[in-house]
């Protein structure tokens, strides 16, 4: 029960049925806040205690001065917890194996049990292994369930053992989609109480929800097992940027060229650890599901969220996507009572200001590398011809090019462009060409745009336009179509598009992330095999939002995010050389260019599209029984009891080894000192660095675990579906084949000196790390600016905790990987203002003592610690280094965190002591 110290306790009376709230404007103050920090103010009320959560507390967020720097640390309380299957297993896993822990130190093991609504949506396992062709949906599926039994066995499970868990099966769809078209509730109601509906979630698009007005986002799993078991999340009140929208897209834009000059200004700008809030009458311009695009890519411009008020755009998308009448009720009057409904004209306080007029936005792709990098359409051509001469080597630029094209040149005076033509013969015997910039993949896929029935709609309108003029796609382009949710296929077929698609190799290949998450699947053979023999630089256009080096295929060297229409654009141009504004992507049946403007639908023709063929109906079906699964998921045995039955010969589900040995009590902190570098890396090192998600090679530790253990090479899966395995996930820590270990320079992948040996040969990481820890050496990561960024990946900090790292030192971090890694009991430590490994001249060989953290046994952060390096042992001269690290243990909860070794062991002994 809240301590309701402001009387803020109330009742909302809506049709026959009354609620419970607490009222915003009993906190002086209240009125003037921006939305988001109205709904962690309700939050704050409602679970005030008078210990964790106090009057001053809530009285610190009424007061809240925009302009400060975040200080006030405040714990949030979110409604549910929401998780996708890479990320989920392990969190699964990490509570069964906490049940076991809890029980061997004399606690029961029942109290581990999700004390909040936890749903778990299986999105990320399916792989387009089949393309092109009407059987490719059922042969990925029947692929997916062999690979993956073991998995969803463990799930299932879990399903029967822990309360307030649910299931959503494959084949169903995305979980942001999922999460927006049927789990979100905009307004909860529990215990006769009415409250916003919050959540985080273990995928960092989690803030996709944000479009909707609901406030989440993404954690790592250790946190969200934490916020299952009733643990608070522990925040500073944030800054909060204000982002005013006036006027409306112009005609021939998508909600992905929106998004992506959204993404390019907020990064710019600077967005880390803030909140993001759109405000303006250009709001009232953006339909729902272009809101929740651009909250879906809240972690690529790095903002913590990205929310949109609660208007009457988001009732008739709650109304169309078939909650009832009642909660649509509720969420209007809820909204209205609390001053949650959009005022158009009404400018709350706000640390930061930009705007942006919608009718400024033009046609754009992001790539080869970033989210964050837009091009405009109009000059993607010119600005590949820059990009790639950073992906071949310089014997394949002719001698036209070598003299025209300098790299001082600007894209828009060059015209020397990398060639390296290759003979390609199919299965058919055909022959044809590729050459550097063929796309591969082109793929309408992720939870950004399928989400879209605009974008959606568009993509099946050029297929239709182009099928008709006789176009097709290119051949040696892997042509996959991965909606979000059942419904996108429903409408496709009511509208006759589906086939046009199909004509064009846009099959049906699953309902999940597929190419986004680095399930793109294998290249056709004779393709992989030309590109890999002639090293060409080949690309993939993806309407995802993520493009990470070496995440969306290992063959594939450059990636582009693009818009649905735009994918299908280029599959049919199939060259990142083509400038499809200009040049014709092909020629008609009658024998004329056609170009990218003869095939691309008006702005009416989708909007007829999408109000005829999209119906109330088929949402309500999808989602009728969603939690029940097909056949097949039914046909999976269940094991049974309240502790799981650990296979020892499993490969995808093992006992982790986080709890051994541990004591009821922590032991104390200690300094770090003989410490040597496991890894000296650059900026923008993503999660996907650290630990990949994509294909596991044979020839790496993580390959030849699973040869050991009899595993045959066609059935190794990926790195994101073995997550619940730590031996497989230590082996692919920072084991990405596009990973630059500075410290071992001339490699690409998980490389580094072993130190441990005489002359510091070059090693696996793995195997270098496996070393050290028998030598009783710690370690520690040298890194540059944004350090971590990308997904919230829980196993880029498990892996390091566990490959013997104490302890990173960067340049800048996002948030959620600094968040996991003092969740795993790693200190986050940044270099002083202005410096870094380079300017301090650190070459990754020497050896680091750092002192100054056993303040933290005194109950105090030390703001700073000391940094000392010695050169290597055995060098002539030895070079002696001080420096003052910055300590990013940013809260006292996260202090309470490291000092218990991790968020994990925190939890168990708060357990135990209860």
């Amino acid at each position: 029960m809240s301590a309701n110290s402001f009387d803020a306790r109330s009742t909302l009376r809506v049709g026959d049925e009354s609620y419970e709230i607490f009222r915003l404007d009993k906190v002086e103050g209240s009125a003037r806040l921006p939305y988001s920090l109205k709904v962690l103010l309700e939050n704050l009320l409602r679970t005030e205690d008078g210990a964790n959560i106090t009057a001053d507390h809530i009285r610190a967020l009424g007061g809240w001065d925009p302009a400060a720097r975040p200080s006030r640390e405040i714990q949030f309380t979110p409604a549910r917890v929401i998780m996708q299957d890479f990320t989920g297993v392990p969190c699964v896993v990490d509570l069964a194996t906490m049940r076991e822990a809890v029980k061997e130190l004399g606690g029961d093991a029942s109290r581990i049990n999700p004390l909040a609504p936890a749903e778990l949506v299986i999105d990320h396992s399916v792989i387009a292994d089949r393309f092109g062709t009407p059987e490719s949906f059922a042969q990925n599926v029947e692929l997916e369930y062999g690979r993956n039994k073991e998995r969803y066995q463990f799930l299932r499970w879990g399903q029967t053992a822990f309360d307030e868990f649910k299931v959503v099966p494959p084949g169903t769809g995305i979980v942001h989609q999922v999460n927006i078209e049927h789990l979100a509730r905009v307004v909860m109601v529990r215990d006769g109480k009415a409250y916003p509906d919050t959540l985080v979630g273990t995928d960092s698009h989690t803030t996709m929800v944000n479009g909707l007005g609901v406030l989440g986002w993404g954690v790592g799993g250790i946190e969200a097992e934490a916020a299952m078991l009733g643990q608070p999340v522990s925040m500073l009140i944030p800054r909060v940027v204000g982002f005013k929208l006036t006027g409306s897209l112009p005609t021939g834009t998508t909600a992905t060229d929106l998004v992506l000059t959204i993404t390019e200004m907020l990064r710019k700008h600077g967005v880390v650890g803030k909140f993001v809030e759109f405000y303006g009458e250009g709001v009232s311009a953006i339909p729902l599901a272009n809101r929740a695009t651009i909250g879906n890519m809240s972690p690529e411009f790095g903002s913590t969220a990205a929310i949109f008020p609660i208007d009457v755009e988001t009732i008739n998308y709650l109304k169309l996507t078939g909650r009832s009448e009642q909660q649509l009720a509720l969420v209007e009057a809820y909204a209205k009572e609390q001053g949650l409904w959009l005022d158009p004209a009404a400018e709350p306080d706000f640390s930061e200001k930009l705007e942006l007029d919608l009718g400024t936005v033009v046609p754009s792709i992001a790539g080869p590398k970033r989210p964050q990098d837009r091009i405009v359409l109009a000059e993607a051509a010119d600005q590949f011809a820059v990009d790639v001469r950073n992906y071949v080597d310089a014997s394949d630029l002719d001698e036209a090019g070598k003299e025209s094209f300098p790299a001082s040149d600007s894209p828009a005076v060059s015209n020397g462009v990398p060639t390296k033509p290759t003979q390609v013969t199919a299965p058919d015997g055909s022959v044809y060409e590729i050459d550097h910039g063929a796309v591969t993949v082109a793929a309408i896929t992720s939870c950004t745009n399928t989400s879209n029935p605009y974008v959606m709609v568009a993509a099946a309108l050029v297929a239709k336009k182009a099928v008709e003029k006789g176009l097709t796609r290119k051949p040696w382009v892997k042509t996959t179509l991965a909606p979000g949710s059942k419904v996108v296929m429903d409408y496709y077929d009511r509208a006759g598009l589906t086939p046009y698609l199909d004509k064009l190799g846009f099959n049906l290949v699953g309902y999940g992330c597929t190419t986004c998450i680095g399930n793109s699947g294998p290249l056709p053979e004779e393709v992989s095999k030309a590109v890999n023999e002639a090293d060409l630089a080949v690309t993939s256009v993806l309407s995802g939002n993520r493009n990470f080096e070496g995440r969306i295929n290992p063959d594939v060297k450059m990636n582009y995010l693009a818009s649905p229409p735009l994918v299908v654009a280029y599959a049919i141009a199939g060259s990142m050389k083509v400038d499809i504004t200009k040049d014709a992507l092909g020629i008609d049946n009658e024998g004329n260019p056609v170009h990218l403007a003869d095939i691309w639908p008006s702005e009416q023709e989708v909007n007829e599209v999408v109000a005829s063929a999209i119906g109330q109906d088929m949402f309500s079906q999808s989602y009728q029984d969603v939690f029940a699964g097909d056949a097949q998921w039914q046909a999976l045995p269940i094991p049974t009891g309240d502790t799981f039955e650990w296979d020892p010969e499993s490969t995808y589900v093992r006992k982790p080894p986080y709890f051994e040995g541990m004591t009821p009590e922590p032991s104390p902190v200690e300094d770090i000192a003989g410490a040597r570098v496991l890894a000296k890396l650059g900026d923008s090192v993503t999660t996907d660095h650290i630990s990949p998600a994509g294909a596991i090679k044979a020839d790496t530790p993580a390959g030849k675990y699973l040869l050991e253990h009899g595993v045959e090479r066609r059935d190794f899966n990926s790195y994101g579906s073995r997550r619940g395995n730590h031996e497989v996930m230590i082996r692919g820590t920072f084991a990405n084949i596009r990973l630059r270990n500075q410290i071992a320079p001339g490699t690409e992948g998980g490389y580094t000196r072993d130190f441990t040996q005489d002359g510091g040969p070059v090693s696996f990481i793995y195997d270098a790390a496996q070393n050290y820890q028998a030598a009783g050496v710690p370690l520690v990561i040298l890194a540059g600016k944004e350090y971590g960024s990308g997904s919230s990946r829980d196993w880029a900090a498990k892996g390091t905790a566990l490959l013997g790292v104490k302890a990173v030192i960067a340049e800048s971090y996002e948030r959620i990987h600094r968040s996991n890694l003092i969740g795993m009991g790693v200190l986050p430590l940044q270099f002083p203002e202005g410096a870094s490994a380079l300017s301090l001249g650190l070459t990754g060989e020497e050896t680091f003592t750092i002192s100054g953290i056993t303040e933290l046994n005194d109950g105090r952060t030390p703001r700073t610690v000391k940094v000392s390096t010695d050169s290597a042992p055995g060098e002539a001269d030895n070079v002696h280094r001080e420096f003052d690290a910055v300590v990013r243990i940013d809260t006292p909860g996260e202090a309470d965190y490291y000092r218990n070794g991790g968020i994990m062991q925190y939890v168990l002994r708060s357990l135990i002591r209860k």
